[in-house]
């Protein structure tokens, strides 16, 4: 908070020039408003640390990633999302540092893949779960990456779905226009294997990019963060000629330094990828996916759920192999 008061009188001055430049309801940018990144103190990795101090591989796990400031992913495991928000974002603003947050709840979420399905019971509760989300960050700078793989997971979806998908993002934009105005939301636009960049264009475009800060890209994924770059800059150039705007975006590089062998789903030899920092080729890189934790079950993490941390996995990506 030390920097908020001189950040806010900064851009004020300047909003007729940034929203001339990228169209956004956002006009406060949460990075001068705090002194770095927040490392979660509950994450996985640092709760596995904790609780196996003796284990061998625990001194290699807390150095290389557990300190690491990585996202808190939310979703119906989060009990009133609301307070969980907000105590969140509390707690990083009382120590003056810039959380990162993942909204993780879209209706029929991951339907065509499957191995995180589930979400809200209906697109009216999605609508009330992220308002509620969304003012529960009320005015303390975050950074929020608003549901992955949503715009990627149209294979198996009819039209009436996708609409109904669309709907609810836009909606959710509007939230944290509302509520959050020193919030930057992402909207999640998949990685460079899934969709071309004109056709993530257009579906960004759709679900209400023009409400959003920028975009995110590699969630939960492998891909090199110079392949990342060279499609965010694509899909900003279709932005461009299409529609009249760019967008900035951010790449999850938590797991690409070996990038991507071509398996989504708990690959073999992966490692850990350049830490959570401003600049390096997008807006920001940032860790959003906790190295360890599994994709479902499958790969180097069969028999595990998705989402649990898996020591021996982590571990190997500290070392890459």
């Amino acid at each position: 908070m030390r920097r908020r008061l001189r950040a806010l009188a900064a851009t004020l001055s300047a909003v007729p020039l940034a929203l001339a430049a990228a169209p956004s309801a956002h006009a406060a940018d949460p990075t001068t408003m705090t002194n770095g990144f927040y490392a979660d103190p509950d994450s996985s990795a640092k709760r596995w640390v904790a609780a196996n101090a003796g284990d061998g591989r625990a001194a290699a796990i807390n150095a290389s990633i557990a300190n690491t400031p990585t996202a808190r992913w939310f979703g119906s495991w989060s009990g009133t999302i609301g307070a969980a928000t907000g105590a969140y974002t509390g707690a990083a603003d009382r120590v003056d540092k810039l959380p990162v947050l993942v909204a993780y709840n879209v209706y029929n979420r991951d339907y065509c893949g499957g191995h995180s399905a589930g979400g809200a019971a209906s697109p009216s509760a999605y609508a009330a779960w992220i308002a509620q989300f969304a003012g529960g960050i009320a005015n303390r700078p975050a950074v929020v990456i608003l549901e992955p793989d949503s715009l990627g997971d149209y294979g198996c979806m009819t039209q009436s779905q996708i609409d109904e998908r669309k709907g609810m993002l836009s909606g959710a934009l509007a939230q944290f226009s509302r509520q959050a105005p020193n919030t930057w939301v992402y909207m999640d636009a998949g990685n460079p294997r899934w969709a071309d960049a004109a056709t993530m264009a257009k579906r960004l475009h759709e679900a209400g990019l023009r409400q959003a800060h920028g975009f995110s890209l590699n969630i939960s994924n492998y891909v090199t963060t110079a392949e990342n770059t060279a499609y965010g800059n694509s899909v900003n150039r279709e932005l461009s000629s299409r529609y009249g705007y760019t967008k900035p975006f951010v790449v999850d590089t938590s797991r690409n330094g070996n990038g991507s062998n071509g398996q989504w789903c708990n690959p073999s030899g992966r490692r850990i990828g350049t830490p959570t920092q401003l600049g390096g080729g997008a807006e920001m890189l940032l860790w959003i996916k906790v190295p360890g934790e599994s994709d479902g079950n499958c790969g180097v993490g069969a028999g595990s759920s998705a989402g649990q941390f898996l020591p021996e996995v982590a571990y190997k990506m500290v070392y890459g192999y």
